[in-house]
């Protein structure tokens, strides 16, 4: 999760560039062959309407990094 709405008309603008996520991790946004991906994970559905922000569904899961 990170702290602002990011549809996904943005998120293709920020391919090659990281965002922090509201627990301090980071995640990299990229694009291959038009499929935007979250660290590694493509996301399969996006711009879900959701009552507090936006919801991008990925195909993997994401843990927060080992301390």
């Amino acid at each position: 999760m990170v702290p602002h709405e990011v549809d996904a008309a943005t998120a293709i603008s920020l391919d090659g560039q990281s965002a922090e996520t509201v627990n301090g991790a980071s995640i990299d946004i990229t694009v291959v062959d038009g499929s935007v991906m979250v660290n590694s994970a493509p996301i399969t559905t996006a711009d879900v309407a959701a009552s507090k922000g936006i919801i991008h569904i990925i195909d993997a899961v994401l843990l927060p990094p080992a301390e």
